[in-house]
């Protein structure tokens, strides 16, 4: 099983309205989005799946510590 990549920094996204799959495992050559490394390296882990409702900016947690997953909570900055 190869363990997740965690990231110190949020990515900060343009993000259109529509449904999203995160990745959670830091493996992913399209991050913040996932392209199925999870499943590929054997992770154990999945997306985050979420509704983007409307349009802006979003910062996507990296460190997959925030208490509002997928969305960046300022945890990275206490690790």
């Amino acid at each position: 099983m190869t363990p997740a990549k965690h990231g110190t920094r949020p990515i900060v996204v343009d993000e259109t309205p529509g449904k999203k799959a995160y990745c959670q495992c830091g493996l992913s050559a399209n991050l913040p989005y996932c392209d199925g490394s999870h499943s590929r390296e054997g992770t154990g882990l999945a997306p985050i799946v979420v509704t983007v409702d409307a349009p802006g900016n979003k910062a996507i947690c990296q460190c997959h510590q925030s208490g509002n997953r997928p969305w960046c909570d300022g945890t990275h900055s206490k690790l």
